[in-house]
């Protein structure tokens, strides 16, 4: 798994690498990082500035939270569903 960087970090990056006063090649050498990893911070930072479509950071928590609770709202009526039926079965008239 990659190593984690403080966000400040990746921020001064990026804001280096916009810049544009050494090539980002140089740039990410020079910080440790690939060049990938740099264009896909400039990305990201792209997103969460509103600059380029896409989900940002918070939105994606929130659907994280969201998936989270969907399922245990399923699996909460699933349950129900089954104590329903059983209930139902052995209240039946003689």
């Amino acid at each position: 798994m990659p190593k984690a960087f403080p966000e400040q970090f990746r921020r001064d990056v990026v804001a280096m690498a916009r810049r544009g006063e050494v090539p980002k090649r140089k740039i990410a050498e020079d910080f440790g990082i690939s060049e990938s990893c740099l264009h896909r911070w400039i990305k990201d930072a792209d997103v969460e500035e509103g600059v380029q479509d896409g989900v940002t950071a918070a939105e994606r928590s929130e659907l994280r939270e969201l998936r989270k609770r969907t399922k245990a709202l399923e699996q909460e009526n699933y349950i129900l569903r089954r104590a329903a039926a059983y209930l139902s079965q052995g209240s039946s008239p003689k």
